[in-house]
């Protein structure tokens, strides 16, 4: 992508030392090299305004070291402040926002004009890179109502899709046109009816379509705990497999992270990371130098990449 779209790329030591990070032997540099990396975007690091600056940086940051960054973001946050004022139910099942045709109004309109704006006008900050889209615009994101279990029995979430199919097309002339979409996690259906998508799930499938190299989430915790509550001690790296075996245990926000983790390496992403989004930074140090806190799953058989695990 050098020399189209915004402009020439600078090279990544100069960027990741501007970033405070350490300049050097950066693993994976070569490699990612014109590679996609789709990054989810949510957590804490939404609603602090200067963890929301930080990783505006590290997406350009991620776009001058020759990358092709695409953003995926949540908004739960903003999401279920707007219900409150509207006294609406705020009300999650199996990690997922329960929606009725009344919240998908209000989340319709939260992700597309105002989380994304903002983050849109964060990226601008830094010049002319970003453009905001949804999974409906151009069919990008078709899904099919997703279902739900609790305690081992089906709930009706209501309009919470599952992606089906993706044409990645927009985001690829985005992309080759030296742009970084930024996409809100909204499809419309087969029924013509729009879903809310979870935004891990959604970054997932978008991961896979595009052929990513990386796909990054951030949350609010360390990583995925080995046996929480009892113990805060991180699974810094495990295999497909392994996660898989892990899956039926897991309960809450980290429930969809790690199946879109799963799905995503399990279909062709490099591998997939789930970093705290509370680090300054964390962006550009899980992909750059593995050493953000956080938890990295890979395909059951993959080659030494050069690098060490987050």
């Amino acid at each position: 992508m050098n020399g189209t779209g915004t402009g020439m790329k600078a090279p990544v030591e100069q960027h990741v030392a501007a970033a405070d990070l350490p300049p050097g032997d950066l693993p994976w540099q070569e490699e990612l090299q014109g590679r996609t990396v789709v990054i989810k975007f949510g957590g804490n690091a939404m609603v602090d305004p200067a963890l929301h600056r930080t990783f505006a940086q590290d997406v350009v940051e991620l776009w001058h070291a020759g990358l092709r960054p695409v953003v995926v973001h949540g908004g739960g946050p903003q999401i279920s402040a707007m219900l409150a004022r509207l006294d609406l139910e705020v009300r999650f099942e199996a990690g997922l926002r329960v929606t009725t045709p009344e919240t998908m109004d209000v989340v319709r309109m939260v992700l597309t004009g105002q989380v994304q704006r903002e983050l849109v006008g964060a990226i601008n900050a830094h010049g002319p890179f970003a453009v905001g889209m949804s999974g409906e615009d151009a069919h990008t994101m078709t899904a099919v109502r997703r279902g739900a279990l609790v305690d081992g029995r089906p709930v009706d979430i209501g309009l919470v899709g599952d992606v089906v199919a993706v044409d990645p097309g927009t985001v690829q002339v985005l992309l080759e046109q030296g742009r970084i979409p930024v996409i809100s996690p909204v499809a419309r259906g087969t029924d013509g009816r729009v879903y809310n998508i979870n935004a891990d799930l959604a970054a997932s499938a978008l991961a896979v379509a595009l052929g990513a190299e990386r796909l990054v989430m951030l949350t609010d915790v360390e990583g995925l705990y080995a046996d929480w509550p009892h113990s805060t001690e991180v699974i810094e790296h495990l295999t497909a497999g392994e996660l898989d075996v892990l899956l039926p245990g897991l309960a809450g926000g980290m429930l969809p992270k790690m199946e879109g983790c799963l799905r995503a390496v399990r279909s062709g992403v490099g591998r997939a990371h789930v970093l705290d989004g509370r680090v300054p930074h964390a962006v550009l140090r899980g992909v750059f130098t593995g050493r953000s806190p956080g938890t990295t799953v890979v395909p059951d058989s993959t080659p030494d990449r050069g690098g060490t695990s987050s």
